[in-house]
């Protein structure tokens, strides 16, 4: 019996220790083991006053907004058609990815919106030149009924950090 109630007694002081110890981290700023999100927005994107980051950075994450084509810190889109509205969408996407410490090579997903899934085919043509061949982000990719700045497609990605 006494074998018994010392050790209760002694898994009940390890649980209120363990407890203890848990709750002053939780309370302690920074050791609260949770990993703050980090807002990152370009001079090019601020003085347009977006109501959104151009990127955030969670640990090792970092999650883009949906690029379009626009030409950088304006409301145009490129002329030319989807090829080259594509290719601006991805020089707007690389200069965002070395801006905040990563690359194309860790790109793992993109989602791609499309004013016309017709231009599927011509939009891929030039998206995959932007990908080392062996390592191609996870994809989606649907039709959209409107995009902003009268686009015809926007991009978004996600990404780990080099």
């Amino acid at each position: 019996m006494i074998r018994i109630s010392s050790c209760v007694a002694v898994l009940s002081l390890g649980f209120a220790f363990c407890n203890e110890v848990s709750a002053q981290q939780d309370t302690t700023p920074g050791q609260t083991g949770r990993v703050e999100p980090e807002y990152l927005t370009s001079p090019a994107t601020t003085k347009l006053n977006r109501p959104f980051s151009e990127a955030v950075r969670v640990g090792p994450t970092l999650y883009l907004s949906g690029f379009t084509g626009r030409i950088p810190g304006t409301n145009t889109v490129v002329p030319g058609g989807i090829q080259a509205e594509t290719r601006q969408v991805m020089e707007n996407i690389g200069g965002a990815l070395e801006r905040y410490g990563s690359d194309f090579g860790h790109v793992v997903k993109c989602t791609v919106m499309l004013l016309d899934m017709k231009e599927w085919a011509a939009m891929n043509e030039v998206y995959r030149a932007y990908f080392p061949q062996d390592r191609m982000p996870a994809r989606s990719a649907f039709g959209a009924n409107g995009l902003a700045f009268g686009a015809r497609v926007e991009i978004e990605c996600l990404a780990t950090m080099k």
